[in-house]
């Protein structure tokens, strides 16, 4: 006689992933507990959060920009960028390969038939420059979401609230997971701590008072509660040597409770977490003047054109510039010895290349009004940045080079106890001079300059992501803008190891029964199928990939 359970299914987490799972496991027939430490504010996670930018492989949008592209140059982009080197990597690499085919098949149509919708312009992130086997995107693939992050989560949010309605699923916020059940060496399922009630709102912290005990069990178990990014001492901890050291600070761009649980739960239980030293920290972090966590940073999503200057007034080398390479920018300002660099502009460049990465950042986006959105092509700086150049401490303005750098040099000193660099207007302004005399005709030895010339080959960036190439220094486009950097913490891409039917692994190398594991948990697929580098785009298509396949095989 089978011993009696509480559902079918039991998924630890209510981020996308989590949400994509219990959607296939309503499909299927099956029962779903979905457990959510925090309150019902925060269903859909880190994904709500989201710019909601899609990777996408020979889509009718890039057809109609005059964009080639094909599954075979994707596949070179993306081993290009990950640079998988280990034998752990088997799984990575063929979640990987098969991620890429789904960018390129049905992953489009799959999210068209639930209502997704996609904004015509795409993007062109992480460019590379290291030549055709490196890193980097080799075309334009970042398909925004119209909506944004919302617009990704509310077809899912939607069916496991008719799977609510229809008895299907139970929604337990404030469940807490604190350890996996195990019996006859499998999982069957969940212990842990009720919390009590909030009514705080989406991310911001939580009491974490317990009100009672729970113990649920179920079938299986599919672990999708995300990655570390909001646990520093975690992220130092998997810090690795090859990237320097770690920072004394950092801005945080997830809330605290992203800390690593989930992962930690089921390697107790006997799952294997690989990759854990590959991680996803932005440097173009600046500190949120409204926040909604502790530490709140948001990210510039930079066009190409700002100088781009260590905390010491150094440029940086080839091809670090705006948009082109992360890690590789990481790298190189962990060798500086200081945990900021600078940005350099002016409000011509801040006008037409300036993002920000975020749902809530994105007014026009996220509410899909297309004429605030035509706007951003014709319209002054936007809004949302405006309200950063008005209140943002990372933000400085000024009529002159000498102006600038004084307002630098007395932010860099209060926010570091004045362990800072002193920065020299004279050698400042000989970078600006430099830079702008490559202007002034059409022959260039500067890279970014050819860089910037070629990025406004492609329409999608002429339209609305890069400036026309003139003088940083040319006052009609003043003031002159500086913006302080930071490191912002994000990502895992080490996780969970599991095979194509999202199955955790042991130590073993086979399946823990009972045991599934999605999103960024699972490093997005395999325990990290971005190896060192991402493409962008790739977080949220990772999380309803492996959610998908998850909670098909859970299903079944």
């Amino acid at each position: 006689m089978q011993p009696t359970t509480d559902a079918d299914v039991i998924v630890v987490g209510a981020g996308l992933a989590g949400l994509v799972a219990t959607s296939e496991l309503i499909d299927a027939g099956r029962t779903v507990i979905l457990l959510e430490q925090e309150g019902e504010a925060s269903l859909g996670g880190q994904a709500w959060w989201s710019f909601g930018g899609l990777f996408m492989v020979d889509t009718p949008e890039q057809r109609r920009l005059r964009v080639r592209d094909s599954v075979d140059l994707a596949w070179q982009d993306w081993l290009g960028t990950a640079g998988f080197d280990r034998p752990e990597d088997h799984w990575p690499r063929r979640w990987a390969e098969a991620y890429v085919h789904f960018a390129a098949g049905e992953k489009r149509a799959w999210l068209h038939e639930m209502g997704h919708r996609l904004f015509p312009v795409v993007g062109w992130a992480e460019r590379g420059g290291y030549g055709a086997t490196g890193p980097g995107n080799s075309v334009p693939r970042f398909h925004i979401t119209w909506g944004t992050g919302p617009g990704i989560t509310a077809p899912f949010e939607a069916k496991v609230r008719d799977g609510v309605a229809r008895g299907r699923v139970r929604l337990a916020f404030r469940h807490r997971m604190e350890e996996l059940a195990l019996s006859n060496g499998g999982v069957t399922g969940v212990r842990g701590t009720v919390l009590e009630p909030t009514t705080a709102a989406r991310g911001a912290a939580t009491s974490r008072t317990p009100a009672g005990e729970f113990e649920f069990s179920a079938g299986a178990v599919v672990i999708t509660t995300g990655g570390i990014g909001g646990n520093h001492s975690l992220v130092r901890k998997a810090w690795p040597a090859r990237m320097g050291s770690a920072p004394a600070t950092m801005l945080s761009g997830v809330p605290e409770h992203v800390d690593g649980r989930g992962i930690l739960a089921a390697e107790a239980a006997g799952g294997r977490g690989i990759n854990p030293d590959r991680m996803w920290h932005y440097v173009e972090g600046i500190k949120n003047w409204n926040p909604v966590w502790a530490n709140h940073g948001i990210r510039i999503l930079p066009g190409p054109s700002s100088l781009w200057l260590d905390a010491a007034g150094h440029r940086l080398p080839v091809p670090l510039f705006p948009g082109f390479d992360t890690l590789g920018t990481l790298e190189h300002l962990r060798t500086t010895g200081h945990d900021y660099s600078w940005f350099l502009l002016n409000k011509a460049i801040i006008r037409k290349e300036f993002a920000l990465s975020g749902s809530e950042q994105n007014p026009d986006l996220t509410g899909k009004s297309v004429r605030d959105v035509l706007g951003r092509a014709t319209a002054g700086v936007p809004g949302p940045v405006q309200k950063f150049l008005d209140h943002g401490e990372d933000f400085l303005t000024a009529g002159s080079v000498e102006e600038l750098v004084a307002g630098m040099n007395a932010l860099a000193k209060d926010s570091t106890n004045g362990d800072a660099p002193v920065l020299s207007a004279e050698a400042v302004r000989g970078e600006l001079e430099a830079r702008d005399r490559e202007i002034a005709n059409p022959f260039s030895k500067d890279s970014q300059v050819t860089a910037i010339r070629g990025a406004r080959n492609y329409l999608g960036d002429r339209l609305i992501r890069t400036a026309a190439p003139r003088p940083i220094l040319d006052p009609k486009d003043g003031p002159l803008i500086a913006v302080r950097l930071s490191v912002l913490t994000r990502k895992s891409l080490g996780g969970l190891e599991t095979d194509l039917e999202s199955r955790v692994l042991g130590l073993d190398g086979n399946p823990v029964p009972g045991l599934f594991a999605a999103g960024e948990a699972a490093g997005f697929g395999g325990g990290g199928m971005h190896g060192y580098r991402s493409l962008e785009g790739t977080f949220l298509g990772g999380c309803l990939f492996s959610g998908r396949a998850a909670g098909r095989a859970a299903g079944r």
